[in-house]
């Protein structure tokens, strides 16, 4: 991890790896401190804040939540006492969507070594995620701290002068997408409606919809965004997303008129000038949203984490490459 300055009052904390859950955070140090998103796990949560630390009086008195997802909120419960942000609809998906026992129940049976060869046999992709997070994260005493005040569509916050804006844009990649924009520093706090440089995950919504948040994010004409995953960029960031997003839509819809599987598109589909991004076996996921959209099925239809998780196993396994979430 490391800590970033971005504008006067801004800062970015990064997680270089830049794999799942390897999220973001912000800083806005004005009128007693604004922090953006919490981190996976305690240790991390921990280490953000004596970052912070550096640069602020004492503990903030207010978190952003930019969505439900765990590796966002589940650094929550170390800032006692401070306003929790988010949209209305993140308590109750945190509820679904980050449960930490479930997390814990996976890391601990894959450090058992008789549990980790039978998870292998029936769920390998599991098995691998689950290595993966060991060499980074614990997630024991870990609880669900919720959000405190909650949103509809827009929330503005006044910090001793400087405007702060949260602009709900979900559903995207999940349902509670917000991005906070700070006009007078030129910066916006993407959230995971923006990967940089590795393959973005979208659990809910539709490409449409995310087509449109990027849009907005351009249009709002940042000097500095944070992504929720990966380095800092400004506008080029967007374009490079978007990019991405059509060419996996245009891809999967030739091979869905083909007759073609989800997953037997994402093995034959290249990467091409994406092949570099950390995790691009994880394009299985961007075309099953697509082949459902082209089923009309609704964007908010449920996943089956395990056979997802599996299935971008088996697409990077087919293609040769490193095993990587």
């Amino acid at each position: 991890m490391k800590m970033t300055q971005i504008s006067d009052n801004c800062y970015a904390v990064l997680n270089e790896k830049n794999r799942v859950c390897d999220a973001n955070s912000g800083l806005i140090n004005r009128a007693g401190g604004v922090v953006i998103d919490t981190q996976s796990d305690l240790a991390h949560a921990r280490q953000m804040i004596e970052m912070f630390s550096k640069v602020w009086p004492a503990m903030p008195q207010r978190v952003i939540n930019t969505h439900e997802d765990a590796d966002h909120v589940w650094g929550n419960q170390l800032f006692e006492g401070a306003e929790i942000i988010a949209h209305r609809s993140v308590p109750e998906r945190m509820k679904q969507v980050a449960d930490p026992k479930e997390f814990q129940k996976m890391l601990h049976g894959v450090g058992s070594l008789l549990k980790r060869v039978v998870l292998k046999m029936l769920h390998p992709g599991i098995e691998a995620a689950g290595e993966q997070l060991l060499e980074d994260y614990n997630f024991d005493g870990i609880e669900l701290a919720l959000p405190t005040t909650l949103f509809d569509t827009r929330y503005e916050l006044d910090l001793d002068g400087t405007e702060v804006h949260l602009i709900y844009v979900g559903p995207c990649h999940q349902v509670g997408d917000t991005i906070i924009h700070v006009p007078k520093e030129r910066v916006v706090f993407a959230g995971d409606v923006l990967f940089r440089q590795c393959t973005p995950m979208g659990w809910t919504g539709s490409f449409e919809k995310w087509f449109q948040c990027l849009d907005l994010i351009s249009e709002l004409d940042p000097d500095v965004i944070v992504p929720g995953h990966g380095p800092l960029c400004g506008i080029e960031g967007v374009t490079e997303m978007k990019a991405y997003l059509q060419y996996i839509r245009d891809e999967s819809k030739r091979c869905f008129d083909a007759g073609l599987t989800s997953l037997e598109a994402a093995k034959r589909i290249e990467f091409g000038p994406y092949a570099e991004w950390r995790a691009p076996a994880r394009l299985y996921m961007n075309v099953e949203r697509a082949y459902r959209e082209f089923r009309n099925e609704p964007p908010d239809a449920s996943w089956d984490s395990p056979a997802t998780f599996d299935a971008i196993y088996r697409v990077a396994k087919a293609k040769g490459i490193e095993v990587e979430f």
